[in-house]
């Protein structure tokens, strides 16, 4: 037990340490006023801009008029816009549009903003005219000197991610203190983090990166904020880690905004990954590793009353005044890195409120809490371990379409998929790749007559063999389907498309047995 103390006070006391330098360096950032004031001298850079947008149409037709609007040299940028099977009408914007290049992705489904920017840099990265890339999100709005700033960062820094900025006018109480926690953590944690010269997460909202290095790594990877990080610590071994800007500002549209944070397990398994390397002369990696240990502020609370309550009735290696000394030092960290953070005097007391929903969160989590409540509310209590994904399908019965779901189940390293027709369920069983446990669907719905529409069953699909256990992954063939895109079209074995064509041999099993009887 003592030498349990002893390791959580010296955790604690390290992480005092790094706190307080963090605050008294964010005093002092006229490194980024300094460059935000000779951003209009720098030499242009080649930008391409890239806007992903899902039924965003309203905000979508902002930025774009943002985007043109913009200071930077029209001839020293090209903007490509991808709608991602959107059903708002986002099409009705660029009619007749010249000044925007739209790839238009309908037919196959919603592919996914990461598989939708890696079908446009396949195209892009052959361009030796573009330097950069700038990711936007269609909810955000940015100001005419957006590019400007973008390309005066870019001169010290080959990937860097930008500032959000959130409209709290129109959240409710909850999300108001989250958004003010995110305000916080972005104008000290991570401004401060970016003065020293360290690391900071991608977030693909808004995102730089220079062409060469995207042509170095291969690609970028979007698929949500946990592949975030991973990609973000990639950028850091390899030399180029993410820096983060607060002159480059996008405000978003809170409507469909989601507060993202990195879960602690996936946080504490990619430390675990990275320990084997951090013992190397990458400074900016190792630490980059170590900062993913950050301790949640109760978990801090929890070690220096134990220690300071241990320290004062027993013998401890130190001094119950050191302790409380080291815990007064944090406290005033706390309060100096408020100075420079842009926080009104309301959103302070916000702020404060931040431990009592964090630790409402952690409650709400506990696994028994979250049990009883996905009992009363009828959703399955799925293991730590496991991973559910849900979409939609159709499936034919007949002259009839039926609107259905398909819930792809990862558990302990298993996969399994759940077919739902209103209150009816089947479960295949588990398999060891994803593509086994569709195809036992599959023969189960064929004995039934119902045909899967997806394009794993489309006569116009091929499978793309990446090397991935699950080969999730495929060709749509057909010529209906986003033909701005080229031939063939990267597709998902579970999207659905309007051009279905059932394949003739529906059985993965089939095919093997009519490949060996060529054989």
């Amino acid at each position: 037990m003592e030498i349990i103390l002893d390791l959580l006070y010296i955790f604690a006391t390290a992480y005092t340490l790094y706190f307080l330098a963090l605050a008294l360096r964010n005093l002092n950032d006229t490194k980024f006023n300094r460059e935000k004031r000779m951003s209009a001298y720098e030499e242009k850079d080649n930008l391409a801009v890239v806007i992903y947008s899902h039924n965003n149409k309203k905000t979508l037709a902002n930025l774009v008029r943002e985007i043109k609007s913009q200071d930077y040299p029209i001839s020293n940028f090209k903007v490509f816009v991808i709608l991602d099977n959107c059903t708002d009408g986002s099409q009705e914007l660029f009619i007749e549009e010249n000044f925007i290049r739209i790839i238009d992705v309908k037919g196959v489904g919603t592919i996914g903003k990461d598989q939708a920017v890696s079908i446009l840099l396949e195209q892009l990265t052959q361009d030796d005219l573009i330097d950069s890339y700038v990711f936007l999100d269609a909810d955000r709005s940015i100001s005419t000197d957006f590019l400007t700033t973008v390309n005066a960062a870019l001169v010290k820094s080959s990937v860097i991610s930008g500032e959000t900025i959130i409209d709290t006018s129109h959240l409710g109480p909850v999300d108001t203190i989250k958004a003010v926690y995110q305000k916080y953590h972005m104008n000290f944690m991570r401004k401060a983090r970016s003065l020293f010269g360290l690391a900071a997460q991608a977030d693909s909202g808004v995102f730089i990166i220079k062409q060469a290095l995207v042509r170095q790594i291969g690609d970028v990877d979007f698929k949500d904020i946990n592949s975030e990080l991973k990609y973000s610590l990639l950028l850091s071994k390899i030399g180029k880690p993410c820096s983060f800007n607060p002159n480059i500002q996008t405000i978003v549209d809170p409507t469909n905004y989601l507060f993202r944070k990195p879960r602690l397990s996936y946080r504490v398994n990619m430390f675990k990954n990275c320990l084997p390397q951090m013992f190397s002369k990458n400074f900016v990696f190792s630490e980059h590793a170590l900062s993913l240990l950050y301790p949640n502020i109760w978990l801090l609370l929890i070690i220096y009353l134990g220690v300071l309550k241990h320290s004062l009735n027993y013998y401890f290696f130190v001094d119950f005044k050191i302790v409380l000394l080291t815990f007064l030092v944090l406290i005033a960290g706390f309060c100096i890195s408020l100075i420079n953070a842009k926080l009104t005097i309301k959103e302070i007391g916000l702020l404060c409120l931040y431990p009592i929903y964090s630790l409402c969160h952690i409650i709400k989590n506990f696994p028994l809490v979250r049990k009883i409540r996905n009992k009363i509310n009828g959703v399955e209590d799925l293991p730590h371990d496991t991973e559910k994904m849900s979409v939609d399908v159709v499936v034919a019965a007949g002259q009839k379409d039926l609107n259905c779901k398909l819930e792809f189940i990862s558990e302990k390293g298993l996969c399994k998929v759940r077919f739902i027709f209103k209150n009816k369920k089947f479960t295949t069983s588990s398999h060891i790749r994803m593509i086994d446990a569709l195809q036992e669907l599959k023969l189960k719905l064929d004995d039934y007559g119902f045909i899967l529409k997806i394009c794993n069953c489309c006569s116009h699909f091929s499978a793309c063999v990446d090397g991935s256990t699950n080969m999730l992954r495929g060709y749509c063939n057909s010529d209906f389907p986003a033909p701005s895109l080229g031939e063939p079209r990267p597709t998902l074995i579970w999207n659905t498309c309007t051009n279905f064509s059932p394949a003739k041999l529906n059985n993965i099993i089939s095919e093997m047995i009519s490949e060996g009887e060529k054989g």
